[in-house]
């Protein structure tokens, strides 16, 4: 990426992110005959992009706070190896968040939220295969099944809540038998005793490797990527400015996809946005010994394994810590125990840790659509856990709303003003 001065260039449209939501809003502006100019400190796809469990889900419907989550919350946050860690010198600034994230739990709150969420991760896994067409790509978007396993058989109930969720919007289930589940996962340990199917899935084999596969697709077709730290934008008359230090890019349009660094580019414009750096870690074994055929979900212990070209990924838990405080890879680490609790014949000894940012909202929604009372401006981040599944849509509706056309979406329960 080329980090030299750019005072004349102007583009159509500047996206502020490199990650696959901005790619994906990219390829469909200059799908439609725009110029777009793409920036980013990191080159893309180098965040939550890269290190998410690789689930491709048509079917996100179940908010991260639902009703009756807050008699579990007090045994996650004081276990240290549970699915939710706070650091104490961040409990202050963590809770007002919190008490949002409560609220957003309400009964009344959350069927318009899993419907919400629902629209932006439909029929995700054919969107993917459709950009990766005529690319070597498209063999990492492979079928699966979405398997949460249970190790009592009795907790594998349709009756729980989230999954009177998915049964309500005709997300296609199944209940089977240890020996059934040991039949689909040959190397599961015997302890899970029953598990739910969520079918007609897909799982990326290398999230990261997709990522560049529509890169280059962008590139090719006139997508212009460079490399520098915004440090903060403005409106010049009816022009955006990015400005990057020595560097500034001029657009008509202007969309922010930089995860959860973008709360901050809209600060000084009044907005003060409940987005938390919700901090993922994940664990990456390269030589298991062992292979899987799904995503497959350790209910009890909150986290995700799925086998990769690279070797086993597992990934879970949400620390809250601020955006730039150091990672702390013991929470990566916590997932050996979680591996062997799932697949007691892996090897864990060859493991790689990894951390990155999801950008998180209250009520596990983005901000997607124009910002108010700046024209020209839109917002395309704060995609939470459902990032990768839920890209392609978004770009379809950032892409509808530049371009003035209807899309049939109706963007209420994403308007960046929900939160005042």
């Amino acid at each position: 990426m080329s980090v030299t001065q750019h005072e004349n260039e102007k583009s159509d449209v500047v996206i502020i992110g490199a990650g696959i939501i901005g790619i994906c809003c990219a390829l469909k502006l200059v799908e439609r005959g725009l110029s777009v100019t793409l920036v980013d400190s990191n080159a893309p796809c180098q965040g939550a992009s890269f290190g998410n469990a690789g689930v491709i889900s048509p079917w996100s419907c179940v908010p991260q706070s639902v009703p009756g989550l807050w008699k579990k919350l007090p045994k996650w946050v004081i276990d240290p190896e549970g699915p939710i860690f706070i650091r104490k010198r961040y409990l202050a600034s963590f809770l007002p968040w919190g008490l949002k994230f409560l609220q957003a739990g309400k009964i009344e709150k959350v069927e318009q939220i899993g419907d919400a969420m629902m629209v932006l991760s439909n029929r995700s896994p054919s969107h993917y295969r459709e950009l990766l067409s005529e690319t070597s790509e498209l063999e990492l978007v492979k079928d699966s099944y979405y398997i949460f396993a249970y190790k009592k058989a009795e907790q594998a109930s349709f009756d729980l809540f989230g999954w009177q969720m998915r049964k309500k919007r005709n997300v296609p289930l199944s209940l089977i038998t240890a020996a059934e589940l040991q039949e689909l996962e040959p190397s599961i340990s015997p302890d899970f005793q029953a598990a739910i199917l969520i079918h007609e899935q897909a799982r990326a084999l290398d999230p990261h490797a997709i990522g560049k596969g529509l890169v280059s697709k962008a590139r090719a077709l006139g997508v212009k990527f460079f490399q520098s730290k915004v440090k903060f934008i403005q409106k010049d008359e009816n022009v955006w400015v990015t400005n990057c230090g020595e560097n500034r890019y001029f657009s008509d349009k202007l969309v922010l996809a930089a995860g959860v660094w973008s709360a901050s580019l809209l600060r000084p414009f009044g907005y003060d946005l409940p987005l938390q750096a919700e901090r993922g870690y994940h664990l990456l074994c390269q030589n298991p010994g062992i292979t899987i055929n799904h995503s497959i979900m350790d209910v009890e212990r909150m986290c995700v394994a799925s086998q990769m070209e690279s070797g086993i990924r597992i990934a879970g838990t949400a620390e809250f810590a601020g955006i730039d405080a150091e990672p702390d890879y013991r929470r990566a680490f916590v997932f050996k125990k979680a591996l062997k609790n799932l697949f007691p014949l892996i090897d864990v000894e060859h493991a790689e840790p990894w951390m990155g940012r999801r950008p998180t909202f209250p009520d596990s929604l983005p901000c997607i659509g124009p910002v108010s009372n700046l024209k020209g401006l839109f917002a395309a981040f704060g995609h939470s856990h459902y990032g990768l599944g839920q890209a392609p849509n978004t770009g379809q509706i950032i892409a509808d709303c530049i371009m003035g056309k209807k899309s049939g979406v109706d963007l209420t329960p994403y308007r960046i003003d929900r939160f005042k």
